[in-house]
């Protein structure tokens, strides 16, 4: 369809790119700054509320000593109870 509409041919043309940006030279600054933009992305998403998995596992991680701690508590209560109890008994 684009070689009807633009004679364009890839297969005998796309090798002319290659005349104007010289890979030995280019190469590294390109990836740096697809590097560069990949990570200004991740940072970007990450940085919203609706993606930032990692601030979520933080929060979790947060609330569950606060569980934990908890726990201990009710089951001193527990225990305490029966005690109390038992002496009544006898």
């Amino acid at each position: 369809m684009f070689s009807q509409v633009f004679n364009y041919n890839p297969k005998e043309q796309d090798y002319r790119v290659w005349l104007v940006v010289n890979p030995r030279v280019w190469l590294i600054p390109i990836l740096a700054l697809v590097l560069l933009t990949a990570l200004t992305v991740h940072t970007y998403i990450l940085g919203s509320a609706k993606y930032n998995f990692l601030a979520e596992a933080e929060a979790v991680v947060a609330e569950e000593p606060a569980a934990v701690a908890a726990a201990p508590a009710a089951a001193a209560e527990e225990a305490e109870a029966p005690a109390a109890e038992a002496p009544a008994a006898e």
